[in-house]
């Protein structure tokens, strides 16, 4: 097996290069290689000064995410880092690509650091639901102050190497080869005689105000970071930089480090970043199969969906033609089109040419026949079965042979309209989010009749737009509208039990939902479930109660912020939703009629009804093979429907709770509520029985496939 680090001699100066693809990770091959290196020349008395390189298209990407679940093995991180630091002679990092996290704490015990102009550094462990750990909280602020430390460990977004040389973070930034420059800066070092400069002997330079800024911050992750963990950790651990001799806040860091590591937090985060990991990884598919080639796309509806899509494959530079039967619609569609991106502008998030970039790329159409070059052409038409059906007649008589045809439904059946065409191995669902310009989940169905090239497409237009592709198979709400349908009935029945809207929405967001789901119900048009309902109206329970409150209020034209009214009032300059005592007793008059008894749920049973509710249809989802993986369902809940990423999705949060704990729950409500909705599923029945959890019925069920 070939070194992954290894040392040349340029004169005085010697260069240890890591080499350790794809990235340079600092696993512990390339710890223990540096161990070594670092030790060896320790007893070179000609070696003067020493580069820190990296081959490869990035200097030390990070950390191995791995070693947090099987345990970090030694030379640990401090041990490796401390060695570096402690060098008699100089030491020069050359930064070059993606440097974060541990990439950034390495560069940190380095006495010199020069980067190249692409060079991008941040330390993210906040998203991971840690803390940068390896001597970052304790090196950093003495390098670039307490202030800018905080600002960039709470952010976690990387500064570009502009910014770094600005904020003292590096000490040059040059074009080319960054190695070679570092190299010269060595000979430079030593020609004048300059030794080394370790970081952890700095003083904080904002060290006088430390305390305002602490408690300044502390103030502001208990707003804007809610129920989150690791924010607070991290300031213990700038806190100990403050106030202790380095040493000392090392050791302290390493505590608070292992804490948050073990914490829920933590491991729900680093349960989303491997389950995104695996979302290309599709049972059944035959191996080596190719995406075909997107170029060109056809979009078919001007609406919201539409115009949003649109913006998707123009920001990544693929010509798009928009088509809608309408005039009026067509050109209302464009203006809305550009009417988003002048905002962009504006905001500073796009330049003025950019813009029209853009929109040269988008080309209006009214007729069919237009789209016939087309490589992947997608519907995005309002849910109206008949109405789908015809389209696809019509696409399947122009689309060239092998176009993808795409829908954009979010609950009715592909198969069926798969069926119209005469080639359903090339249907597909690609399921966007509103407002699809900006939403990260994309749900791609694989029909029963989808070519496996098909679906790879789907993933692969998925990657190519940034969105976060996951694969469902056909039911009604595929995975996410079908587990919102259960969630939505309990907060609804709540409503009729005695809750007020806010109440409901207060007990979802403090449990950290980006926003309660009954706002969600305004923001998107009350009507817009309701209409689904009255079409599967055959199809739902035996219940009178069952979404009463939705249609109550489309009854009376109340149908969230497009009205100015729905479950609240929009009626303010600022268009924020404010009670409603007449919605109120409209609703309370209505449990009347219908017999409810009122029982004023509290925020925890309101919580626990929705959320467990959700929980028992992903189980059933889960075994009749709906979704892939319980991670699956995870990722579609915290890329597209607001769950909070901290609590790691709804199957992570069952498994935290405890599967035992859930089904007793479930049992409890079917005792005291409609039992027709609180039977366990029966794969939930099971894994309870056993002791087991989501996850290791994934474990179990991917070693199979």
């Amino acid at each position: 097996m070939p070194q992954v680090v290894t040392h040349t001699l340029d004169g005085a100066v010697a260069v240890v290069t890591i080499d350790h693809p794809p990235v340079n990770t600092l696993g512990r091959d390339v710890r223990a290689g540096l161990k070594a290196c670092f030790e060896s020349l320790r007893a070179m008395p000609e070696v003067r000064a020493i580069v820190l390189a990296c081959k490869g298209k990035t200097f030390v990407s990070g950390g191995d995410m791995r070693e947090f679940e099987t345990g970090i093995l030694q030379p640990g991180y401090h041990e490796v880092l401390g060695l570096i630091e402690d060098s008699a002679v100089p030491v020069v990092a050359a930064l070059h690509g993606t440097v974060m996290g541990a990439g950034v704490e390495t560069a940190i015990a380095c006495h010199y650091r020069i980067c190249d102009t692409g060079t991008r550094l941040g330390l993210p462990e906040i998203s991971l639901g840690i803390i940068p750990g390896a001597g970052g909280t304790q090196r950093m602020p003495r390098l670039i102050g307490l202030a800018a430390a905080l600002d960039m460990m709470l952010d976690g977004k990387p500064r570009t190497a502009a910014q770094a040389l600005a904020l003292g973070l590096v000490d040059r930034v040059v074009e080319g080869d960054v190695t070679a420059a570092a190299l010269a800066h060595a000979h430079d070092l030593v020609a004048s005689g300059k030794g080394p400069r370790p970081t952890r002997e700095r003083a904080i330079a904002d060290a006088a105000t430390g305390a305002g800024i602490i408690a300044a911050r502390r103030a502001e992750v208990a707003n804007t970071m809610k129920n989150r963990n690791s924010p607070g950790v991290l300031l213990d651990a700038l806190q100990a930089a403050l106030a202790l001799p380095f040493a000392q806040g090392l050791a302290r860091e390493r505590e608070l480090s292992d804490q948050v590591e073990r914490a829920v937090e933590g491991r729900a985060l680093r349960h989303l970043f491997f389950a995104e990991r695996e979302l290309r990884k599709i049972p059944g598919l035959p191996p080596g199969v190719h995406p075909r080639a997107v170029t060109r796309v056809g979009i078919v509806g001007a609406g919201t969906m539409g115009g949003g899509i649109s913006m998707c494959f123009a920001d990544a530079g693929i010509a798009v033609k928009l088509l809608d039967a309408n005039p009026a619609n067509l050109e209302r569609g464009l203006a809305n089109i550009r009417k988003n991106y002048e905002r962009s502008v504006k905001r500073g998030r796009l330049k003025p040419e950019q813009m029209e970039q853009r929109l040269a790329l988008i080309t209006p159409t009214l007729d069919y026949a237009a789209l016939g070059d087309a490589d992947l052409i997608i519907e995005a038409v309002f849910e109206n079965m008949a109405l789908k059906k015809d389209i696809f007649a019509k696409l399947d008589a122009v689309a060239k042979p092998g176009a993808v045809l795409g829908t954009n439904t979010s609950t009715l059946d592909i198969d069926e309209i798969a069926a119209v065409t005469r080639r359903p191995q090339d249907v597909i669902g690609l399921h966007f989010f509103s407002p699809a310009n900006v939403m990260q989940l994309l749900e791609i169905v694989q029909c029963a009749k989808t070519a496996p090239d098909v679906v790879m497409t789907g993933l692969d237009i998925a990657r190519t737009i940034r969105k976060v592709g996951v694969v469902a198979k056909v039911c009604y709400g595929f995975i996410g509208n079908r587990m919102m349908d259960p969630y939505g009935r309990e907060a609804e029945r709540c409503l009729l039990e005695g809750a007020t809207p806010e109440e409901v929405d207060a007990a979802l967001e403090d449990f950290g939902m980006a926003m309660g789901i009954l706002a969600v119900y305004d923001m998107a048009g009350v009507d817009i479930g309701h209409l689904t309902r009255v079409e599967r109206a055959h199809l739902l329970p035996d219940d009178p109660t069952f979404y009463r409150p939705s249609a109550l209020l489309v009854e009376r034209g109340w149908l969230g912020q497009k009205s100015g009214r729905g479950y609240y009032r929009y009626d303010n300059p600022e268009r924020r939703r404010t009670p409603d005592p007449e919605v109120i007793a409209m609703i309370r008059e209505e449990a009347a009629r219908l017999g409810v008894p009122q029982r004023r749920p509290s925020a925890k049973e309101i919580r626990e009804r929705c959320l467990y509710a959700m929980i028992n249809e992903g189980a059933r989802i889960l075994e009749e093979g709906v979704a892939c993986r319980a991670s699956d369902i995870d990722i579609v809940y915290t890329a597209g429907y607001g769950f909070p990423r901290y609590r790691g999705g709804p199957m992570f949060h069952a498994d935290t709770i405890g599967l035992q704990a859930v089904r007793a729950r479930l049992l409890e409500f079917a005792e005291t509520l409609d039992p027709q909705y609180w039977q366990p599923a029966p794969l939930l029945e099971r894994l309870a029985a056993n002791g087991s959890s989501f996850a290791q019925w994934q474990a179990e069920h991917s070693d199979k496939d």
